[in-house]
């Protein structure tokens, strides 16, 4: 039996203060300056970035006249934030953004569960060409300040791409891309946490 408007209407607000909330408590679980919840949630850029990028990619995804209103949604939101996700770009849950300033993110990127850009990121293209041209990011990918990940390239889960890097090819779960252009290295076990900037392997 079809659910009536209004069920729908609470069902799907429901679902998007839950991804709301779960967004915050990832914010705060790496950000040690956070703070409390309500202070994220009003004063976090990269968190309004991602917030903003969810609502635009459900109406990029819808198609048509949708389109032009999701593009102009999103330039709205880098004025805003600094940020500049393209409504096309898929991003998964519990994704965070720190600082945020700078952070520019294409239309053919994926981005898994559980990652973190810090300020600077551009998740790139190599082509102009309307193919996949942007990375795919695994699950609980940390990405350093100003790291530069160009191409269809696909970074694995775990991995670490550390400050200032340049990777134009793929890096394996659990590895570490380093220097410009990027060496990678696969430690025999984590040394740190996963949320500590890579630029401390540098």
């Amino acid at each position: 039996m079809a659910k009536n408007p209004l069920t729908r209407m609470r069902d799907a607000g429901k679902a998007v203060a839950r991804t709301m909330a779960e967004d915050v408590d990832a914010a705060l679980a790496r950000d040690p300056a956070g703070g409390s919840r309500l202070e994220m949630a009003l004063a976090s850029p990269g968190l309004h970035a991602v917030w903003s990028h969810r609502v635009t990619h459900a109406m990029w995804r819808r198609g048509g006249r949708w389109k032009l209103p999701a593009r102009l949604g999103s330039q709205v939101t880098r004025a805003v934030t600094g940020v500049e996700i393209h409504p096309g770009a898929t991003i998964g849950r519990r994704f965070f953004i720190d600082h945020g300033m700078g952070v520019v993110i294409g239309e053919t990127s994926e981005v898994g569960d559980d990652c973190m850009l810090y300020n600077g990121v551009n998740l790139g293209g190599r082509t102009l060409a309307k193919v996949k041209r942007h990375p795919t990011l695994g699950d609980g990918v940390t990405v350093g300040a100003g790291a530069r990940i160009l191409g269809p390239v696909v970074v694995g889960n775990g991995a670490q791409v550390g400050a200032n890097a340049v990777v134009v090819k793929d890096v394996p779960a659990t590895g570490v891309a380093v220097g410009v252009p990027a060496k990678v290295r696969v430690p025999q076990a984590p040394a740190v946490d996963p949320f500590t900037d890579p630029a401390l392997y540098i």
